[in-house]
């Protein structure tokens, strides 16, 4: 043979198809023999076996995803349930029981406001009365008997007290 090192007829895809083939010829031979001495039998009936294991569990599989959307809480929480036959007859309900949700939100938050917005005035009231206490004693103050007597010397005017004595009126 001519070994020359820079030329050489066969590519590398030819000598990877050579391999490939190669391979497959050593497969077909030894699964023919696997055939004739009979393990292929086995293995056949090992793979039929998983195969209907495999459908049974597939079956059982779809059986109880059957089983899970056809529940209703699946139905109602997945939406299905509205797209249902004889459902549509049960929309206005729906939709009236959503209306009352919304109002009864409505009227709890309106609550809310007014009770805050009366606790507010609950405390501006407290206010007033607090304000009208210290003004009663200023009255008070600047009209006792010491106050109106300083006010009448201050314009030149006597204070004259009643000749009769007071006297203690009871119930």
């Amino acid at each position: 043979m001519y070994s020359d090192h820079e030329f050489d007829p066969v590519t590398p895809e030819e000598l990877a198809e050579r391999a490939r083939d190669e391979e497959l010829a050593r497969r077909i031979r030894r699964e023919v023999r696997r055939m004739q001495s009979g393990e292929a039998d086995a293995d056949l009936a090992a793979d039929a076996e998983r195969e209907a294991a495999e459908r049974e569990e597939r079956e059982r599989h779809e059986r109880r995803e059957r089983r899970r959307r056809s529940s209703a809480l699946w139905q109602l929480v997945s939406g299905s349930i509205l797209v249902r036959e004889g459902s549509g007859e049960y929309y206005r309900y729906l939709i009236c029981i959503a209306a009352m949700f919304f109002l009864s939100i409505v009227v709890l938050f309106t609550s809310l406001h007014l009770d805050m917005r009366c606790s507010r005035l609950e405390a501006e009231v407290q206010l007033l009365r607090e304000r009208a206490y210290r003004f009663e004693s200023e009255r008070f103050r600047r009209t006792s008997r010491t106050a109106v007597g300083e006010e009448l010397r201050r314009r030149g005017i006597d204070l004259v007290d009643p000749l009769s004595p007071g006297r203690l009126i009871e119930e």
